[in-house]
């Protein structure tokens, strides 16, 4: 029987354990605007239901990204991984805007075989190999996912698209934020406009607030959409994409977290 592929809906629910879907993954840094010529800022990661409170599970920091103005790759300093939480530093020697982020992804596909549903978890360049002869119903996806923050020393640069994934491009600066002001961003699936993607925007230390502080809002055509910041503080965005893949190509998976610390 013809082997055909198509997105698996319920993938990156079964890629994850079941008692973690609930838990938002954040990015907290300590500061997010500095001056001078030469900074320290400190970070928080972790997953809790509560966005930047540390109640459920440390982030695990191996996939961990920092990019400097210039484009070039730094070291986490000080790292270390407890019980609810990791934390790192980083230096800050040049001028501009640091993308911190922890990005992972993967692929997974399920297939019968005899009547039994099997699960192949793996490389994607080992799968066609892997994959028993006599397969049927094959349904793979691509997953991706980025949670992170953004960080200026001095003026603020640009923020480019690595063209993997689901990610936030800046029309407004994210280090421009500020109270009382309204930011538009961009979303863009593996670079492309990411459309009529349902996004939430959670306003962070709401842990003994009788109703949390969120907002919604979805992109537009061109993967845009608008926030109008009411109150200063820092603030966790969210979204996430599944999409079919099309010609007999696996499906995508993408998650986005964001962390943006709105200004007084």
């Amino acid at each position: 029987m013809k082997k055909t592929f198509a997105l698996l809906a319920l993938a990156a629910a079964l890629a994850a354990p079941m008692s973690a879907q609930a838990h938002r993954a954040w990015l907290a840094p300590t500061s997010t605007v500095l001056s001078g010529n030469d900074a320290w800022v400190g970070f928080d990661a972790g997953m809790s239901n509560v966005v930047f409170q540390p109640d459920h599970a440390a982030m695990r920091l191996s996939d961990l990204q920092i990019i400097a103005p210039d484009g070039t790759k730094l070291e986490a300093q000080n790292a270390n991984q407890a019980r609810y939480r990791s934390s790192f530093d980083i230096e800050l020697k040049q001028q501009g805007t640091y993308r911190i982020a922890n990005v992972a992804q993967g692929f997974m596909a399920m297939y019968e075989q005899g009547g039994e549903r099997k699960r192949y978890r793996g490389s994607e360049a080992d799968f066609a190999a892997a994959l028993p002869a006599d397969a049927t119903n094959v349904q793979a996806s691509r997953t991706y996912t980025r949670t992170e923050t953004f960080v200026t020393l001095g003026n603020p640069t640009d923020i480019t698209a690595t063209g993997q994934g689901l990610e936030l491009i800046p029309v407004t600066h994210p280090n421009d934020a500020a109270e009382g002001e309204a930011s538009t961003f961009q979303l863009v699936l593996n670079g492309a406009p990411a459309a009529n993607v349902d996004v939430t925007i959670a306003r962070g230390h709401q842990r003994y607030r009788s109703s949390p502080e969120e907002m919604t809002a979805k992109t537009d055509a061109e993967g845009k959409f608008t926030v109008n910041w009411e109150k200063a503080g820092l603030y966790w965005i969210g979204a996430s994409v599944r999409g079919e893949g099309a010609d007999g190509q696996p499906g995508t998976s993408a998650s986005y977290n964001g962390t943006i610390e709105v200004l007084p």
